[in-house]
Parts: C-alpha cells; sequence; structure tokens
C-alpha cells in the first residue's frame, strides 16, 4: 500500500476509531453504572455519568489516535531509520551491509532501488579491486620482461664505449644486437599498448563480410617467404569453388592469426614443422582451426593460455622473447567480434587454437570495441 494511501486511511480511521472506541466505552460504563451499581441517571448520578462519558471521549480519542499515529508513523519510519543506517554503513565503506524489507509502498521501492545501488557499488568495488590486482601484475610483468632487452642492451653499449668491441665486425656484431632488443622492446610496449586500449575496449573494430577462405589464402600467400624461412610449411585444405562470409575486421583478424602463428613458432621442435589452417561452416557461425605439431601444452596450462602474460614454459619465453600478451591480444579481438576462442592440446603432439566468428550474407559497417 501507498503511503498516500497508508495516510488517508489513518485519518479516516482517526474520526471513526475514537467515536467506536467511545460507544464501546459509554456502554460498558452504562452496564456498570446502572446494573453493577443500580444508580438511576437523574440529578447527580447523571451529572457524574455525564464526567465519565467526557473522560472516556478523550480517552478513546488519545488511545486510537496515538496507536493509529504510532502504527503508520512505525510502517514508515522503520524502514527509514533501515535505509539511513545503511547509508552510514556505505559512507563507511561496508557495502556488505544488506537493505531488505518487504514493504510494497514508496519507501520499499526506494529501498529496493538503493539495494541494486549498494550491488552495483559492491560489483564496482571488486572489479576496481581486480583490476588493482591486475595492474600489479601488469606492472611487476613489464618490470621483468623489459629488464632482460635492456640489460642486453646496456651491456652491450657499455662493450663499445669501453672498447670491447676492437673490430668493425665486432661493433657491427654488438649493434645488431643492441638493435634486436630495441625491436623487440618496441614490440613488446606496442603489444601493451593495444592490449591495454583492448581491456577498455577503445579500439575500433571496422566489421565487413569478409571471405574467410580467400582471407586466409592471402595471408599464407604473403607469410610464405616468412615461413618458409623459419622451415614451417603450412597447409590450407578448401574447397576453391566454397565461400564462407563472415563479419570481421581484416586487420585485427590478421593480427590474432600473426599471433597465434608466432605462438606455435615459438613451440616447435619436430624436423618437419607443420601449421595447419581449417575453416568450417557451423549455423551461424565459423569456426577456423589453427593446428601445430609442436610440443604441445601441459593440461593443467591448457584453460589459461589467453591470460594476460601467462607462459606455459618460462624458460622458453625467456630466450624466445615475446610479451606474454599475444594470446590474450587474440582472446581480446575474437571477443569483440562477437565471437569465443578456445584451445586443445596434447603433449608431444601439437596445440589447436580455434575461433568462432558470425557468418555475413554481404555489407560492411563498423562496431566500436
Amino acid at each position: 500500500m501507498s503511503i498516500r494511501k497508508k495516510l488517508i486511511l489513518s485519518n479516516i480511521a482517526m474520526v471513526v476509531a475514537p467515536f467506536a472506541l467511545y460507544l464501546f466505552i459509554e456502554i460498558i460504563a452504562g452496564y456498570i453504572f446502572v446494573h453493577r451499581l443500580n444508580r438511576q441517571l437523574v440529578g447527580d448520578d447523571l451529572r457524574w455519568f455525564m464526567t465519565v462519558q467526557i473522560l472516556g471521549l478523550i480517552v478513546a480519542i488519545a488511545v486510537s489516535n496515538g496507536a493509529i499515529t504510532y502504527l503508520v508513523s512505525r510502517s514508515i519510519l522503520r524502514p527509514v531509520r533501515m535505509l539511513s543506517r545503511a547509508a552510514k554503513e556505505i559512507s563507511h565503506g561496508n557495502l556488505a551491509f544488506t537493505v531488505s524489507t518487504t514493504g510494497k509502498d514508496e519507501i520499499g521501492e526506494l529501498a529496493s532501488v538503493f539495494e541494486q545501488m549498494r550491488m552495483k557499488l559492491l560489483e564496482a568495488k571488486q572489479l576496481q579491486a581486480k583490476y588493482e590486482a591486475n595492474r600489479k601484475e601488469l606492472i611487476a610483468s613489464i618490470s621483468h620482461d623489459l629488464r632482460t632487452p635492456m640489460t642486453s642492451i646496456k651491456g652491450y653499449s657499455r662493450g663499445i664505449l669501453d672498447g670491447v668491441a676492437r673490430s668493425p665486425e665486432k661493433v657491427e656484431h654488438y649493434a645488431h644486437i643492441i638493435y634486436s632488443n630495441a625491436v623487440m622492446m618496441e614490440k613488446m610496449i606496442d603489444e601493451l599498448f593495444l592490449y591495454s586500449k583492448l581491456d577498455l575496449n577503445q579500439v575500433p573494430m571496422y566489421l565487413e563480410a569478409l571471405d574467410v577462405t580467400r582471407f586466409f589464402l592471402e595471408y599464407i600467400d604473403e607469410s610464405e617467404p616468412a615461413l618458409k624461412q623459419a622451415g614451417i610449411r603450412v597447409v590450407f585444405p578448401h574447397d576453391a569453388d566454397t565461400s564462407c562470409m563472415v563479419w570481421a575486421d581484416r586487420t585485427q583478424l590478421r593480427r590474432v592469426v600473426d599471433n597465434i602463428v608466432q605462438n606455435s613458432l615459438k613451440y616447435m621442435e619436430k624436423a618437419t614443422k607443420t601449421i595447419e589452417i581449417r575453416v568450417s561452416s557451423e549455423l551461424n557461425e565459423a569456426k577456423v582451426e589453427i593446428e601445430d605439431n609442436g610440443i604441445g601444452i601441459a593440461a593443467a596450462s591448457v584453460p589459461r593460455i589467453f591470460e594476460s602474460f601467462f607462459r606455459a614454459d618460462e624458460a622458453r619465453n625467456s630466450s624466445t622473447g615475446g610479451s606474454g600478451l599475444g594470446m590474450a591480444i587474440a582472446k581480446h579481438i575474437i571477443e569483440a567480434h562477437g565471437g569465443r576462442i578456445g584451445a586443445a592440446s596434447t603433449e608431444g603432439r601439437g596445440t589447436i587454437i580455434f575461433f568462432y566468428l558470425m557468418k555475413a550474407a554481404g555489407g560492411g559497417g563498423r562496431t566500436d570495441a
């Protein structure tokens, strides 16, 4: 019941209840006066009885109005006091204090909205704590990852300055190492910057209807020289007459595939290194699988490979480089496309990275991630 209805009914009750109570008191008083005390309603007895009537009316008004006021005010003030206490608790940082009310009036609605606000503040606090933990991990990981190339650059620079590199060949060798480490640092910083923007949804996705089969044919053609130099054979079984259209940002999808392929290259030790790309159609989605025949990933590590800065093999990553963000970036990009990404791996046999993209009939557009 709304507060307005409560007040209207309480005002009506304050008029009706006293007279009802007064009538009850008068009946009881008359019965006692006449039948129990054997008095007659004349003369002094009548005046005395009228005095009792007046006192009874005053008592009836006071008791009934007092009871009605107490009950109505209690139904209003009790939840208000609870909201006031909750506001004080929240102002002191106690977001675990719950506000519970069964009222159906405006205060009940206010309490319900207040509780929703508290839950959102609690979620925001938990999210802030998570971001703070991620920030600390980020700083620790950046410091760790940048220290190695920075130490190398300082060491070889000092070698040149101190005259350790005496011949032009050795100077050139040192300079090449310094340049390689600088490039590595630049790539790590670029990936860190991109990851931060993706994490804050600040990277726009320019989606277009893309033939994913044709996309991979072009990708393989452009990447073939570098892959051959690395000793990688790429297999892409496909039907040249069949197209599979998806909604995708061509540039960002290329980044995803590059990150997956580069990650595979770090874990290949076999004489014949192979990467196989497969595209299949599943209802409203297209599934892309990129499989390598590398050393594989331990089962316990597979669910974590898309976490930022996670490395299945710390020692190997220290020697091969990398920011530890490649797969996390790939996950962000695929999810910004409205898709999903996952992995399956068997130690000693290889790893499959798969992701799904929404099919498109044609056309193009843009969405801000």
